[in-house]
């Protein structure tokens, strides 16, 4: 069975924030950049929507921030989504709660995290209540902060900024995510967080990557025209 990309479907073996700035138009790497405490403002539980789509959706724009033990910060702009559900023949949750996939079906806003095709971490935010499992896959981000050590993570030199987090096994290796992070809350842990700088992208609907089941569905989501978001330019108009 041929995939192309990695995403929570059947695989082969193998604290008080201060208030966000007035909303604006999606900002480059740089700008963003000079605002470390609107980086470091959390989102809440009750900041973000419980629902699949509805989550899936509002994450584009929001910020996903990683802290190091040595208390420097990487944070990047979530800019594509997708969508999975318990009754979808894509999810990993489609055969019910096994040891691999159980953090899929915790609480809301925690993280799920997968090994895939022997290579690759792959980084999903819960999206429903405990003991459903829903998630959605966050697929790439727009740089933001700490891109000298993104680039050092990925060990490319030679990598573009807007490909160091482009697709979910870059956005893994780009900020260090791993297993550590499987069931981590991501409205209180100290490592890994969602934040929201007031910062609104115009978002495009399409259907999903490299699956063979499901295949129309309109359950990915990206912001318009960024060059960070992975996948064919076709579906990302």
């Amino acid at each position: 069975m041929k995939r192309t990309t990695s995403r929570p479907g059947r695989s082969p073996r193998s604290r008080s924030a201060p208030p966000p700035p007035p909303e604006r138009s999606s900002p480059h790497a740089e700008r963003s950049s000079r605002h470390p405490e609107l980086v470091e403002g959390r989102l809440g539980r009750d900041d973000l929507p419980h629902g699949t789509l509805d989550l899936s959706r509002a994450l584009i724009g929001k910020l996903l921030v990683r802290k190091f033990d040595d208390g420097k910060l990487l944070a990047g702009r979530i800019v594509e989504t997708e969508a999975y559900f318990p009754a979808d023949p894509a999810s990993h949750a489609f055969g019910g709660m096994t040891a691999r996939n159980r953090a899929m079906f915790g609480p809301p806003l925690h993280a799920y995290v997968y090994f895939i095709y022997g290579a690759n971490w792959c980084l999903n935010v819960t999206a429903e209540r405990d003991g459903v499992g829903a998630a959605a896959l966050v697929r790439a981000l727009e740089p933001v902060r700490g891109l000298a050590r993104m680039r050092a993570l990925r060990g490319r030199a030679e990598v573009k900024d807007r490909d160091l987090a482009r697709g979910p096994g870059n956005l893994c290796r780009a900020l260090a995510i791993g297993p550590q992070f499987d069931g981590a809350d991501l409205t209180a842990g100290p490592a890994l967080w969602l934040a929201d700088d007031g910062t609104r992208l115009p978002i495009g609907v399409s259907t999903r990557i490299g699956i063979t089941k499901a295949v129309h569905e309109p359950l990915r989501f990206y912001a318009r025209g960024n060059p960070s978001v992975s996948g064919p330019r076709a579906l990302s108009p």
